[in-house]
Formats: structure tokens, sequence, C-alpha cells
């Protein structure tokens, strides 16, 4: 017998060998229905694969990512399967599940995959997935393996499988479909109920750009085809929120190939917003006893290889800066911890110093295939809302509900309050790949834990996920129309104090490591701006918005008194524009809020002739005529209140 543990604790024995789907029925014949795939031991796996000791167990059914994902990976191989019908002698790259859907990277020799081809592929595959064909895995020798896709001319796959290790190969079969895969899958192709194929493009063999250029297909499924309409919509409504349309259409950025790829510029609209961000954010910094920090852009080869940064992620950051001094080499900065420990370590440190919390806006670069890059939220030059705090193992857990609390400010003041966490811990077997003691994992483990309990945040552990450095807490928000984001993080490290030699004097007059957190709330400036502005469509909270008012004179003898408006208006503080364009008033009030501003004020001779404006509010319309001092005042007041309720 094996002894199976629930998520809520519960333990149930069962015959070795028993299937999650087995266990599934044991449970409710209802339930067996509706799983996709199951977690044993921390690992996601076929519903058949048998149990052969105790676990820990847990089923995914759709809502839950684990289910999504198996669901998805077996649409990709179903992909894969309807084009080996369609197009005889294609060779398959890889086809992985992605965050929303699949793709699967394709050689189709000489033939060549359209958009307009998406359609039939479609159609295939809906006639494969209704033949319900049953996903058969099998365990296959390194040699097999090779003999078998070299045999179908798979030079891809027989690259892949060269560097796996023998006796850790397996192949999936549907139909007459075989591929190398570790899974997991669903057991037949059956829940795959409506299918859309929403993309082709083109991306380099193992993302390198020496390699062939392959045909990669993007395309998303669902148990229902109500979902699929549901999520079609919810595209075309992100096409309207696409951050860089709207960013142009606001004047906030721009790129310029000349500049270079993946190097954002910001205008002095979004230049503003962007200071005003990063205002908000130090001030309540300051309030948790933060001090600013500057660094260089650039850094000494050495600070990285004793990092341990250059091992790690040297062949692909942007090339080494050689000085005239011979053998001394630089690098643009690609993280900003490392300068932090120096800064830690240009003083000695007693217990009493500690926590020490260093905060800097710090812009990194790292390299990033061009293909990879995609507006403000992947690109090789980014500002972190970074800081380090440097703390006492017994300090760790009100550290992290200082961090949490900032990051609840920040997520609340812009309107991303659907939010949850995941807590990323070490493996439960396998302790071998981690730094520092067992007694300071644990300790750190259980006061993230504690400390997402204390304040009541909805939080997913997920073991084996830590960095080979330490525990970490990641916070996923949902924006406007339920797209997930990974936002905040808080990381734990034991790594960079070990290597760096940080020590404090501790009260027993020995000397001690501390440890590290990592923290960013914002991630980066470039991702969070992206991602407001996809998440408010534009119309970002009042304090932060780039223009606050439009002036509108409703004819050129006017132009004058609306620009005595926007001084008056300037003296609250109150950023406005007057637009004096030769165009009737309901066309100025059309492209205004098109520009997504939210006070309009209309003047004509009624209004200069009493010092008034009328106001109009977006989304609101007419909301009557006021003195300019009192709708000033109105103005400020609102901003004011926005940003000391936080």
């Amino acid at each position: 017998m094996v002894k199976i543990t629930f998520p809520d604790g519960s333990v149930r024995e069962y015959n070795e060998g028993v299937t999650g789907l087995q266990i599934a029925e044991s449970i409710s014949s209802r339930l067996a229905q509706d799983v996709l795939a199951c977690g044993v031991n921390g690992e996601t796996v076929d519903l058949n694969r048998p149990i052969n000791e105790d676990a820990n167990f847990v089923l995914y059914k759709w809502e839950d990512e684990q289910g999504k994902h198996a669901f998805w990976h077996t649409s990709a191989h179903l992909l894969a399967e309807a084009l080996q019908e369609l197009y005889p002698g294609i060779q398959f790259g890889i086809g992985p599940a992605i965050e929303n859907g699949f793709y699967y990277d394709v050689d189709p020799g000489e033939a060549v995959i359209k958009e307009g081809d998406l359609p039939a592929i479609e159609k295939k595959m809906a006639e494969l997935a209704a033949k319900k064909e049953e996903l058969v895995r099998q365990s296959i020798s390194k040699e097999d393996a090779l003999k078998m896709f070299g045999d179908r001319g798979e030079t891809y796959k027989c690259e892949l499988i060269s560097e796996l290790e023998d006796g850790h190969i397996s192949t999936y079969t549907q139909g007459a479909f075989t591929d190398l895969c570790r899974g997991p899958h669903l057991l037949s192709t059956a829940p795959i109920k409506a299918i859309k194929l929403l993309s082709v493009a083109g991306a380099y063999w193992r993302g390198q750009e020496d390699r062939k250029q392959m045909t990669r297909i993007y395309g998303i499924t669902f148990p229902k085809k109500k979902m699929l309409d549901e999520y079609l919509v919810m595209l075309e409504e992100a096409k309207k929120r696409d951050h860089r349309k709207i960013g142009k259409e606001m004047d906030l950025f721009m790129f310029s190939d000349t500049v270079g790829k993946g190097l954002p510029m910001w205008l002095p609209k979004g230049t503003a917003l962007r200071i005003r961000l990063q205002d908000f954010l130090r001030r309540i910094q300051a309030r948790y006893d933060y001090q600013e920090v500057m660094c260089p852009p650039i850094g000494n080869k050495l600070l990285y290889v004793t990092s341990g940064h250059y091992a790690k992620y040297g062949k692909d950051a942007f090339q080494p800066i050689h000085t005239p001094e011979e053998g001394e080499e630089y690098f643009l900065k690609p993280m900003n911890c490392p300068h932090h420990c120096m800064i830690y370590k240009n003083s000695p440190r007693s217990y009493r110093d500690l926590p020490l919390r260093i905060a800097e806006f710090g812009t990194v670069c790292r390299y990033e295939q061009s293909g990879e890059l995609h507006g403000l939220t992947r690109v090789r030059s980014f500002t972190q809302d970074d800081a380090h705090i440097f703390c006492r193992p017994d300090q760790v857990k009100d550290e992290f509900l200082r961090v949490m609390d900032i990051i609840s400010i920040v997520f609340t003041s812009m309107g991303l309050e659907n939010f949850e966490a995941q807590i990323s811990l070490r493996d439960k077997e396998n302790r071998e790949k981690y730094i520092g003691s067992d007694e300071n994992w644990e300790k750190a483990e259980q006061a993230i834990v504690e400390a997402c309990e204390e304040k009541g945040l909805k939080a997913k552990v997920e073991y084996g996920e830590a960095a080979f450095y330490g525990p970490k807490l990641d916070f996923m928000v949902k924006d406007a129309i339920g797209r997930r984001w990974q936002l905040g993080t808080i990381q734990v490290d034991y790594n960079l104090p070990e290597r760096f030699q940080l020590e404090y004097m501790g009260s027993d007059n020995q000397k001690h490591r501390p440890v590290m957190i990592h923290r960013a709330p914002f991630g980066s400036m470039e991702r969070f701006v992206a991602v407001l502005i996809e998440h408010t469509a534009g119309k970002f909270p009042l304090w932060l918005t780039p223009d606050q008012v439009a002036i509108l004179p409703i004819s050129e003898k006017f132009n004058d008194y609306a620009d005595k408006v926007r001084m008056e208006l300037k003296k609250y503080d109150v950023r406005a524009l007057v637009d004096d364009r030769n165009e009737k008033i309901g066309r100025k009030i059309r492209d205004n809020e098109m520009k997504r501003i939210p006070y309009m004020l209309i003047v004509g001779e009624k209004e200069a002739e009493n010092g008034e404006v009328a106001v109009r509010k977006q989304g609101e319309g007419d909301k009557g005529t006021m003195k300019i001092e009192e709708f000033a005042k109105n103005i400020a007041e609102e901003v004011h209140n926005m940003i000391n309720k936080w």
C-alpha cells in the first residue's frame, strides 16, 4: 500500500501502482471527469502514471495552471499531428504550452505556412480531436530514440536527443504522430473542443540568430466554445489597450532603430509621469526608513565574477567594454545588487545597524534576442525600483511584512487590487543545490509563509521553485480584462552575502553573515508603466495622468482667456493644456476625450466675462459652470486626497 497525502492534510491508503485517475474516481465520478492532470510530490504528471511510493498528491482541473498546461501541451501535439498530415516531410522543433495557449516551431521545408492557411489546419485539428485519440507514453533508450527520429529525418529532434541523459527519455504517441516529450499530457484529445490558431511568426531555432529560422504557429484551445468566444473578445479589447499604441497616442515614449532596438526613450509627458511614480514610491520608502543611493551604469568584470552573475549570464550579456588599460574589462550594469553589496561593505556593521535598507532607481542593461523584444514589457535597458535589505535572520519576517505593506500600497493606489502571490520554496527532497544552512532556510521559508498568513494574502506554495540562493514571494496582478502579470517580487538571498564576505558584529562579539532581501514593488518602471497603460486603457489616476485638464476655447477670440485659465490652474499645480485649434467645439471635445484627459473646460464669452469655466468630466459629461479658483481648488484637493490616502 502507498499513503497518499492530499492538500488538506488528509491521508488515504491505496494499492501500490494506483493512478491519479483512479484516486479521482475513488473520490467522485464527476471529479474524475473534470481532472486533467495530477501532482505527485511537486511534479505534474499524467493521470495514468502509476504511483509506487508514498506521495503528496493534488488533482488539477481546468481552473488550475497545471491543468491548463497539460491541456495546451496536448494541443501543441495535436497541432503537430495535423501539420504532419497536411505537410508531408515537415520537421518539428519544440512545441510547449505557454501562459496563454501553445506554439510549435516547425520547418516546413519548401512549403510556406501563412496566416491564410490557419483555418485549414484548425479544421484538421478539430477532426483529429474528435477521434478522441489516447496519448501513450513510452520510455525509450537514447540509441533507439536517435534511430527512430533519425530514420524520419527529424534533425531537430535528434539534436535535442543528443543532449539528453540516457534513461530519462520518453515519447508520446497519439494516432499516427509520435513526439519526443517528457509530458505531462491529457489522457486523450477528447477534452479539446474549441480551437483557434492565432498567428504565424518566424523564430530562430533555439533562439540563436545564426541558426535556421523556423515557422512558429501560435494557438489556443478550450474545453468549451463559449470560453474561446470570451477569450477572442478579450483579445480584441487587449488590442485597443495595447500600451505601444496608447503610448504613441499619448506621446509617452518612443523607440528608434537608429538609437537601437529595445532601447526606450521617454518623451516629456512620459518622463513626467515616470518621475511622479518614482516620487510616489520615494515618499512611501521614506516612511519605512529606506536610504537612497546612486551607482554607476557600468561595473568591473571582477564585480560580476565575484557575484556569480558573469558565470550565469555572461554569454547573454552585452559584450564587455575594453579599456586602454591591458586586461581591464567593464560591463554595462545588468543588475544593481552587486553594487549595493559593496556599499554595505564600505563600513563596519554592527547588529545594531541592521536592518540596513538601500534603495535605488537603477538603470540596467540586459541583452535580449531581437525576436523577444516587445514594447516596454521586454526591453534591453530598463530602470528597476530596486532595494536591498541587509538584516539579521531574526528580522526576516518583519522585513517581509514591511515590504508586503509597500507592495500593497503601490498596487492599491494604482487600482491593481486583484492580486495574489506565489511562495517559492526549496525542493522537499533534493536539498543539495541550495546554498545556506538548513536552519536559515527553514527560518526564511517559515517567515514568508507566516507573513502571508498574517496579511491574509492568498498565496500558492510551490516547492522546488526557489532560487538556489533563497526562497521568494512573487506577486501576480490581474488587470481590468483578466490578464495576469507578474510584477512585484521579494527574494531572500544567502548567496551574495557569502560571495562578497559581508559581515556584521553580533551581540555575542562574533562575526555573522547578514541575510539579504531583494525587493522591487514596480519590478521595472518600463514594465510597470506598460501594465498600468493596459490596465487603465491610458485613463490614469488623476494624480498621475500627464494632462489633467484640457481648456477648449469655443473660438480664437477666447484663446487669451483660455491661456489665462491655464496659468491660474498652474498656481495650484494643476497640469493643463489649451486646445486652440481652429476646430468646432464638438470636434475638440471628441479629440480630447480620445486623448484620455480627465477634465475639459469649455470657455467662451459668458465664461470670460464672469471668470468662470464650463466643466466636463471624462465619461460623465457636463458638470456645470464654476469659478476658475473653485475648480482649481477642487482638482488640487482631489489629487491631494488621492496621494495622501496611501
